[in-house]
């Protein structure tokens, strides 16, 4: 069996985790591809040798016969994961070095029953929606898929106006300082912090949340992601901010942003004893009141 890690650098607190999680893969005689910058950082940093068979540092030559990848940092690491897994249907398990996760839901003491699960199959492969932009081409460079969500944001103090088509259906002009377009996977992220619902990651729908409008009237839309939106952004300054993900760039007013799913998901590894509801519990501290 192949597995392929991709991992971001981590407090020290983790480094017995990190070399119980390689102890285990070699035991199970696993073999082991490595990114190469967080392999260099855990030799030189954390004092482990993975002794990976082979490197890779890109999408290009990650290995397609991976039967696993597996991200060792926070929810930010699957995110950039998901730039090198693209449309190669390779599943991803994502071990938590920090604090708070969703995605890298995986924690140090669970990696054992982890190794475990991907050697039995008891695991469960969850699709998880992406939404890819279509209009402009080449703002982002590669990649240009979200798992999370894609936004537009005012670039300074000044409100902008955005309108908003389902399809050829004007849905709104929004006078506020930004638009969530969101997947059900980033119902738990930035749309959640704008007052946007909660979605099973299995839900066919796409979340439309206002940042801070002026109207309190307009609030976050529910739509089944088989839509094409398609956004124009007007305002008094040359440019405002489209963010992908972890990623942002400042775009020329009047230039009109088309999102829509493509035609592949992400594959995401849960263990069968986890499930999203207690993921909620958990991660948002339903029910952590002293009078319950």
């Amino acid at each position: 069996m192949q597995i392929s890690v991709y991992g971001r650098q981590f407090n020290p607190h983790f480094n017995d985790y990190a070399k119980r999680l390689f102890t285990r893969l070699r035991e199970n005689s696993l073999r082991i591809s490595l990114y190469e910058p967080f392999y260099n950082f855990l030799v030189r940093e954390a004092g482990i040798d993975p002794e990976p068979e082979t490197i890779f540092n890109s999408h290009n030559d990650l290995d397609r016969s991976s039967d696993f990848i597996f991200t060792i940092g926070g929810d930010g690491t699957i995110l950039e994961t998901i730039a090198l897994v693209r449309d190669t249907g390779i599943p991803v398990l994502g071990f938590n070095s920090g604090k708070l996760g969703f995605l890298a839901n995986i924690s140090g003491n669970d990696i054992d029953e982890a190794i475990e699960a991907v050697m039995t199959g008891n695991y469960t492969t969850e699709k998880r929606s992406l939404l890819q932009l279509q209009s402009p081409g080449k703002v982002f460079s590669g990649f240009d898929c979200a798992l999370n969500e894609f936004t537009v944001q005012k670039k300074d103090s000044t409100m902008i106006t955005i309108q908003a088509w389902l399809n050829d259906h004007l849905l709104n002009s929004y006078w506020a300082d930004g638009l969530i377009i969101s997947t059900p996977t980033g119902s738990t992220a930035y749309s959640l912090s704008a007052g946007g619902p909660l979605l099973t990651p299995d839900t066919g729908a796409i979340i439309i949340s206002p940042i801070a409008p002026h109207n309190l009237t307009v609030r976050p839309v529910v739509v089944p992601d088989n839509n094409t939106i398609r956004l124009r952004v007007t305002g008094n300054r040359p440019k405002f901010l489209l963010s992908m993900d972890s990623r942002s760039t400042l775009v020329a007013m009047e230039t009109e942003i088309v999102i829509r799913r493509p035609g592949y998901y992400i594959n995401l590894i849960r263990l069968n004893s986890q499930d999203f509801y207690a993921t909620l519990r958990n991660k948002l501290m339903w029910g952590a009141d002293k009078r319950n």
